[in-house]
């Protein structure tokens, strides 16, 4: 299933970059599979995405001093190599992303060898069994816009536990919305042409955070360009919560940037949002902004409904 979302995702993303201008075939390093030999399955997968995480990493920073933001879609773990290697032909990074990619296909080569697929099943039951939350459950939000809005209900509840990311269905005040919601395990917005959200976190999010921890990315209110707002954050605490029975471990990240306004210009965001480490749900989040109302929102989870209930 991961090879053959991973496949979509690049048919979806191929439409986006084939007309690029600096379409420059930039080849993979050489790497040999016989160094990953020994390497079990569940080291094998998570290196895997390790390395395209990193790939994705590398790109962003380019992106972001070139004034464009490619890899700022969301597309999670599961990278676009050409789209990736072409945009990008120049410099320190292309020598990066050329040897990342050629350890990607070194060790999907020595994976294939190993007949990983049933192992790397096991590994992923293993790691839901880990997770706060499971197949089924409803985390229930409260959820108010503006200093003053009404307060509403969000549903999400769990449709998939993906090898690297996690989808919901969505209700509001009872209300089934055709709309999903994906994300990454750190507690990225994961999106595609095919995948809009209305408010995500884009590449701000890592697993594992660590206290005074920087992070930097986008937070995006819609589909539109101009709702983008650049923003950084740092892990302020760390530790255990309880939310309706359930144990997550919280990391707290304070919140600041700038978001554009109607005029053309940029107003100030700042806030404080918290996750769990472990499944990058969110527990917490509050965005203040004086002049963009599309980024004055509160939502806190209230209760977690147990599949089924």
């Amino acid at each position: 299933m991961h090879f053959a979302r991973s496949c979509l995702a690049i048919a979806a993303l191929a439409l986006v970059v084939g007309c690029a201008s600096r379409a420059v075939d930039v080849k993979p390093a050489p790497a040999d599979p016989a160094a990953y030999a020994g390497w079990a399955c569940e080291r094998l997968a998570e290196q895997i995405d390790a390395v395209q995480q990193r790939a994705a990493d590398v790109a962003y920073a380019v992106d972001t001093r070139a004034g464009h933001n490619m890899i700022a879609l969301g597309i999670g773990v599961t990278v676009f190599w050409p789209a990736l290697l072409a945009m990008r032909p120049d410099g320190a990074e292309a020598a990066e992303l050329a040897a990342l990619k050629g350890r990607f296909e070194a060790m999907q080569t020595a994976a294939a060898r190993h007949r990983c697929g049933a192992s790397l099943t096991a590994s992923a039951a293993e790691r839901d069994e880990a997770l706060p939350v499971g197949l089924g459950d409803r985390l229930v939000y409260e959820q108010r816009t503006g200093p003053r809005g009404a307060a509403h209900e969000l549903g999400m509840r769990v449709a998939s536990l993906q090898h690297d990311q996690l989808e919901f269905t969505l209700d509001l005040d009872g209300q089934a919305l055709a709309q999903r919601w994906y994300q990454d395990l750190a507690g990225n917005a994961v999106s595609s042409p095919q995948r809009a959200q209305p408010v995500g976190l884009q590449r701000l999010l890592q697993r594992d955070l660590a206290l005074g921890q920087v992070l930097a990315g986008e937070l995006t209110a819609g589909d539109a360009l101009p709702g983008r707002a650049r923003v950084r954050g740092q892990v302020v605490a760390i530790g255990p919560q309880q939310i309706g029975g359930r144990e997550f471990d919280v990391a707290v990240i304070e919140l600041f940037g700038d978001v554009p306004t109607a005029a053309g210009g940029s107003t100030r965001l700042d806030g404080v949002m918290s996750v769990d480490r472990r499944s990058g749900v969110l527990l917490r989040l509050e965005l203040r902004s004086s002049d963009n109302a599309r980024y004055a929102l509160r939502r806190r989870l209230v209760r977690v409904e147990a599949g089924g209930g």
